[in-house]
């Protein structure tokens, strides 16, 4: 059953990167919107007639805090109408329809094996949401891998953000990787290349294989060779969860 349209208000729009903007959206009808982290909000945009090309649906970086207002994080796609229009037209203070939250792409009810949150761009977004309520709710949980990839180090997200998160959350690690940036001699912390090398090497203590799900999120070829290497180390389908995007 689908949920019914309501109207959300534009209340702070920052610029995160070059090319990536925050949206807060606050929902006046309600006093709190209620949703799951990892799910999604679906936005119709006066872009196109039909209701199917005006359509755009973008995860909640934000966690339940038990207000009204949630927060995107968008990235302006070349050539793309639905962000030309959020970056173009959207203003504090525009309305905005929306329905949600939608979607599947969540938490177990019991972290029970390790969880790899595998992520690039925007990705990023469900997984903020779950770390920090992770945090806030003092969820029970074995390692967490927050492991994302960028091109250059402009594109890590909620960068501090996430490196504080690793300071307080017990067993969790932030791996941001840049596939656009040379090694630093003067810091063998830093990762380079993609994501994939990243999982492989950390699932693995000697030559058994960690209790693990993967969570991806990201672009499409990220996501497709990730299940590919995933299984191809032994895991099971069913301990893969994605979330597609591009």
């Amino acid at each position: 059953m689908l949920q019914p349209w309501q109207t959300g208000k534009v209340i702070r729009i920052e610029q995160e990167a070059s090319q990536t903007r925050r949206f807060w959206i606050q929902l006046p009808a309600l006093e709190s919107f209620d949703f799951k982290p990892g799910q999604f909000v679906t936005l119709d945009l006066p872009i196109h007639e039909k209701l199917n090309k005006r359509v755009r649906s973008y995860s909640i970086a934000s966690w339940p805090d038990g207000t009204n207002v949630i927060e995107l994080v968008i990235v302006l796609l070349e050539g793309g109408a639905g962000t030309t229009y959020l970056f173009n037209e959207v203003k504090v203070g525009s309305e905005l329809t929306l329905r949600g939250p939608q979607g599947i792409f969540t938490l177990p009810e019991t972290i029970e094996k390790d969880l790899f949150f595998i992520c690039t761009g925007t990705g990023v977004a469900p997984f903020r949401s779950m770390s920090h309520h992770i945090l806030n709710c003092n969820i029970a949980h074995r390692n967490i891998y927050l492991i994302f990839g960028c091109r250059t180090f402009d594109d890590a997200l909620y960068r501090q953000e996430l490196t504080d998160l690793a300071a307080k959350i017990p067993c969790f690690h932030y791996i941001p990787t840049f596939s656009r940036e040379k090694p630093d001699p003067d810091n063998p912390l830093l990762r380079t290349g993609y994501v994939h090398p990243i999982y492989e090497e950390l699932c693995r203590t000697g030559e058994t294989l960690r209790p693990a799900n993967f969570f991806l999120c990201g672009w499409k070829n990220m996501i497709d060779e990730a299940k590919q290497r995933i299984q191809a180390l032994g895991y099971d389908r069913k301990s893969i969860h994605q979330e597609l995007y591009g």
